[in-house]
């Protein structure tokens, strides 16, 4: 018998992708708790095994629970006339001239309650859930100001509160410049790492600091201030990095031993050596690629190469990403990135939980986390093969079947 204490249930006749690879033959998963008892193969399946568990699924594919570890799913108001302004011929700039683009959203956000957050969000999150994710990072960085970051990243926290999904929040106050700090970027920067961070911190409010390295948003030298006050506080730390020029910021969130680097377009093979010596993952992005209508491909075969863990997330967001649906993530990293249906899986489980600085979800094995789908797929790449809701037979959370 296992040490684990609990309601004891299991899932019979699996064909089992364990995080990293789908296993060989028909594999039984037996629960204790909300841990993971026992992985064996069916032939292996005996009476003693089974003793106080009650089946609770039999046949289909059975994958880790979905982790979706970038997204932006709080904000207000919504950017759906850009939208319909740039398929009209409008640039970018044109808009962010206007005021649009991602100061749209923080007038919006600013403007919102926390009730209004919360309710805007949620049906973002059921999505998400819907589509087979038990684990969602959600990123603030629409506030630029200490209230308003720590009002989203406290909406971000209430929805892991009501939901059954684990929540990772990471503050992204250095996401934008704030109109108010227009002509000083060194100032906001300061307000960053001298205010915003320890009041996060000193909240719990944030597991993790992430910056946007780009000559849109900070330099080098900028977010190299962000990540000592992250480490300052104990914070780990993230990237948006290398997606629209190569600053060389992926290999500065090396330095500072960061969880991952994410969207990496540019990324060089100097930056490529620094994250692999520092075991950082690369996060890729597709659903920003296809929105943005980008043409510099991450450097896909050169990770490969190095043994670069890759994940992917949706980059859920109201501008660049205002994709939903993590199966469709799949499916965009293998037709536009050409990566494998295995590693677009093992991508948004056990590589997208490592970019979280997860140990006991994301992998299907015995003391893992037990969060876990039953789909209605023959085999896994059809997971990554067709975009089709629906497939989604059980939602396993912490050991409890929260769909199906």
């Amino acid at each position: 018998m296992s040490s684990f204490t609990g309601k004891r249930r299991f899932w019979r006749d699996l064909t089992l992708f364990d995080g990293l690879e789908t296993l060989p033959e028909p594999m039984a998963v037996i629960t204790e708790g909300e841990r993971i008892a026992a992985v064996v193969p069916m032939a292996q399946l005996t009476d003693d095994l089974l003793i106080g568990a009650e089946e609770a699924g039999q046949g289909g594919v059975l994958t880790p629970g979905l982790v979706d570890c970038h997204t932006h799913l709080v904000f207000g108001g919504s950017r759906a006339d850009e939208f319909e302004q740039r398929l009209e011929g409008a640039s970018y700039e044109t808009i962010a001239r206007q005021g649009g683009g991602i100061l749209s959203t923080v007038r919006a956000t600013r403007a919102a309650s926390d009730s209004e957050l919360l309710d805007a969000a949620a049906p973002r999150l059921q999505a998400l859930l819907d589509d087979g994710v038990t684990t969602v990072e959600i990123k603030s960085g629409y506030g630029l100001n200490r209230d308003d970051e720590l009002k989203m990243l406290r909406v971000a926290r209430r929805l892991g509160e009501q939901f059954p999904v684990r929540v990772v929040t990471t503050l992204l106050a250095a996401h934008a410049l704030p109109p108010e700090y227009r002509d000083d970027s060194d100032a906001y920067i300061e307000q960053v790492c001298e205010d915003i961070i320890p009041a996060a911190a000193a909240e719990g409010l944030a597991d993790a600091v992430d910056v946007f390295c780009e000559n849109i948003a900070f330099s080098v030298d900028q977010c190299e201030r962000v990540f000592q006050a992250a480490q300052r506080q104990g914070l780990a730390v993230k990237a948006h990095a290398e997606q629209l020029s190569n600053l060389g910021g992926s290999a500065l969130a090396a330095r500072y031993g960061a969880l991952s680097v994410d969207h990496i377009e540019y990324l060089d093979s100097a930056g490529i050596a620094a994250i692999r010596a520092a075991g950082t993952v690369a996060v890729l992005l597709p659903g920003a690629f296809y929105s943005l209508h980008e043409t510099q491909l991450p450097p896909v075969e050169a990770l490969r190469a190095a043994g670069v863990p890759i994940a992917i997330a949706s980059d859920a967001n109201p501008g660049s990403s205002p994709l939903f649906l993590p199966t469709l993530m799949l499916n965009m990293a293998c037709n536009l990135f050409r990566l494998t249906p295995r590693e677009a899986l093992a991508g948004m489980t056990a590589h997208g939980a490592r970019a979280l600085g997860a140990i006991d979800y994301g992998r299907i094995m015995v003391g893992a986390m037990a969060d876990f789908c039953l789909w209605h797929v023959q085999q896994p790449a059809e997971l990554a093969y067709a975009v089709q809701p629906g497939r989604l037979a059980q939602r396993v959370f912490r050991g409890e079947v929260t769909h199906g």
